[in-house]
């Protein structure tokens, strides 16, 4: 018989966080975990021997008291009630699941209907509906989600982490029938699904399944069901000695476990089975037995080895020994450009540093930071020595500086040297990806980088091209630098140039930040230019923007069309026809009666009816006239004919000059 063991078998990262923060608590007063902390009694009773309880209500609570929240998570209200109490919160709660608690949290705030695909008395699902106040709808299988309403709202929907991913995808189908829009998140753990497969897989390949873990495990369950879908053989135990008996037929025995089970009992149900295999029970102590398959490797020892697999907790590697390596995957999470399907590719060779041959379950931890940071020195050495940039990590903010992290090398940063301009307070470069220059070298506590002298040096490059490339008309995409009140400045990648107010809109605004701010990214347009004082003009504002672009099209002469007088002049009015285009009606085109200002007969904010009788788009020109449509007289007798008030009539000159002057003053005007 050959035993195939899942490599995704046992603790997954929330339940291996949760039991560390509980055994490794050091409190001088009453422990508790807030129900059992995973589903494994063995765990639980030496946690009981430990004097950490489990509870399940508040009541039994003082304060002072200290309470381990486990991975399942609990609700707001709960988590707000403990706050009252006064008593000492370790959150042990899975990273996966809190990201659940804030996706619910948000959509029902938004007006979402929220939808949890998941077993209702799970404690992960109690808990996750305590962030929308107990108003989601939980949905454990097909047939719950063809009963729901048809709804108009919007559904976001969530899956409790340990459930069935083709489960899942076969309730959201139905869920799509029934509200109006559907948001499916992917909530499911990584290492659950992973679990799921390998044990889906194993299990259509083997002729006897072993599933160990708690009975009252919702992911253990689900690993029991799928494989008993595919092998008849299945058993579910939570310990060695509940193995069936095995039939000697069988060529091929298979064993997963459940995210609760830890790595012992999963090595012990291996070797009793080989005992079993063998026909006798073996009297080796378990541990010795362990101990001596660990003979070949000497710690600290730097070697190869190949990724063979990965999990939320650890990156396994084979480095031909009889078990695999284990490196521990917060030390690849430091990297913020890091991508497991990407870095963590089957086949993989890596570098490793041998920590510990044997942690007492039988694996062997090795490390890659640590190879990282030997190599790392040798790096950041032939760069200093090169005088080659390089990117690297603040790690933190210290006095006077900052703190890179550059493949396990610290590099200082003083805080004159982290940017080309003053930074008053440097914490928003925490966690940020930098380029630098290493500057001193004195040995491996005592190296100092500058990010400032990369900086300067790329905008003068940069610089240098723009000015050797420049040209009126062409387009650049920018940031935006600062905002003034006469305009706006851009920063084009080493050099700034100005958008002045007047070229940031074809509407008139009072002040540049109506229109854009601080950081925002805008495609701008070269208007002018000066090499020897360096001074850049652009254009914000699109020419197919312009209120007068195609106006022609729009508008024709003879046309008639109403408007809104926006101001008065002594020669006519001004009249907007849509926003951005005004025209003039000129003072001998509003009324057939002579009249002395525009005043005695109109009003601003009057809309009136004119007719279109030219039209000169280049100089942005329209002239009207009111008369020639409603002429509008005077509410007063007219006044004497000039010869009985022997006054001399205006000649059709004098009339031809004042609208003339008043025609050029209109062209200034626009």
């Amino acid at each position: 018989m050959k035993i195939k063991v899942a490599k995704f078998a046992g603790f997954c990262f929330g339940v291996d966080r949760a039991v560390k923060t509980a055994f490794n608590i050091d409190y001088d007063g009453n422990v508790y975990t807030l129900g059992e902390l995973i589903h494994n009694r063995s765990v639980i009773e030496e946690l009981e021997a430990m004097g950490i309880k489990a509870i399940d209500d508040l009541k039994h609570l003082k304060e002072g008291d200290c309470v381990i929240i486990r991975a399942h998570g609990i609700g707001k209200k709960t988590y707000e009630d403990l706050k009252s109490l006064n008593v000492k919160i370790l959150d042990a709660t899975c990273p996966n699941v809190k990201r659940i608690h804030e996706i619910v949290k948000k959509e029902h705030e938004n007006g979402s209907q929220v939808v949890i695909v998941g077993n209702p008395e799970h404690p992960e699902v109690i808990g996750i509906n305590g962030w929308c106040e107990g108003k989601a709808l939980i949905v454990p299988d097909v047939k719950d989600a063809e009963e729901l309403p048809v709804s108009d709202q919007k559904a976001a929907v969530v899956a409790q982490t340990t459930f069935k991913k083709a489960k899942y995808d076969e309730i959201c189908e139905v869920l799509k029938k029934k509200f109006a829009f559907v948001i499916k998140f992917d909530t499911i753990c990584n290492a659950t699904v992973q679990r799921q497969s390998e044990a889906e897989a194993l299990s259509r390949e083997a002729d006897l399944m072993i599933v160990i873990g708690g009975r009252n495990s919702s992911n253990t369950q689900k690993l029991y069901e799928i494989c008993k879908e595919n092998c008849s053989q299945t058993y579910l135990i939570e310990k060695a000695d509940e193995l069936p008996l095995i039939d000697k037929n069988v060529r091929i025995a298979g064993i997963t476990a459940g995210a609760s089970t830890p790595e012992k009992v999963i090595k012990e149900v291996i070797f009793h089975m080989e005992d079993i295999m063998n026909g006798h029970e073996s009297e080796m102590d378990f541990g010795k037995a362990l101990d001596m398959t660990f003979t070949e490797l000497k710690a600290n020892e730097v070697i190869k080895g190949r990724i063979i697999g990965y999990n939320t907790n650890d990156v396994f590697v084979d480095i031909g020994y009889k078990a695999d390596g284990l490196i521990p995957m917060e030390e690849f999470l430091d990297d913020p450009d890091f991508d497991p399907e990407r870095d963590l590719k089957e086949g993989k060779e890596i570098e490793v540093l041998v920590v510990k041959i044997n942690d007492g379950e039988g694996n062997v931890i090795l490390s890659k930071k640590r190879v990282d940071a030997i190599r790392g020195y040798e790096l950041a050495e032939e760069a200093f020595k090169n005088n080659t940039p390089i990117e690297a990590v603040i790690k933190e903010i210290v006095k006077a500086g900052a703190v890179a992290d550059f493949k396990g090398v610290r590099i200082f940063i003083p805080a004159s040297q982290i940017s080309d301009r003053y930074v008053r307070d440097l914490e928003p470069y925490k966690g940020k990806k930098v380029k630098l220059l290493i500057t001193e070298m004195a040995n491996k506590r005592r190296i100092v980088g500058s990010c400032r002298v990369v900086i300067e040096k790329e905008k003068a490059q940069k610089s240098e091209e723009f000015w050797n490339n420049v040209e009126v008309g062409k387009e650049y995409t920018g940031t935006v630098k600062s905002v003034t009140k006469f305009g706006v400045f851009v920063d084009l990648g080493g050099v700034d140039g100005l958008i002045h107010v007047s070229e940031l809109s074809w509407k008139k605004i009072g002040d540049p930040s109506e229109i854009l701010s601080v950081g925002d990214v805008v495609k701008v347009r070269v208007t002018g230019f000066d090499k020897e004082k360096k001074k850049i003009s652009l254009s914000y504002r699109k020419p197919e923007d312009n209120p007068w672009y195609n106006i022609e099209n729009r508008y024709k002469v003879g046309d008639v069309v109403q408007g809104t007088i926006l101001r008065m002049v002594p020669f006519g009015v001004f009249v907007e026809l849509e926003e951005g285009v005004e025209g003039l009606v000129h003072i001998s085109q509003i009324s057939n009666v002579r009249i002395g200002r525009p005043e005695e007969v109109l009003k601003v904010g009057q809309k009136v009816e004119m007719k279109i009788i030219e039209i000169n788009p280049d100089l942005k020109k329209i002239s009207l006239s009111i008369k020639e449509v409603n002429p509008i007289d005077p509410e007063r007798p007219e006044e004497p004919a000039a010869e009985d008030a022997g006054e001399e009539e205006p000649t059709s000159h004098s009339e031809e000059m004042i609208n003339t002057i008043g025609d050029i003053l209109n062209e200034k005007k626009n």
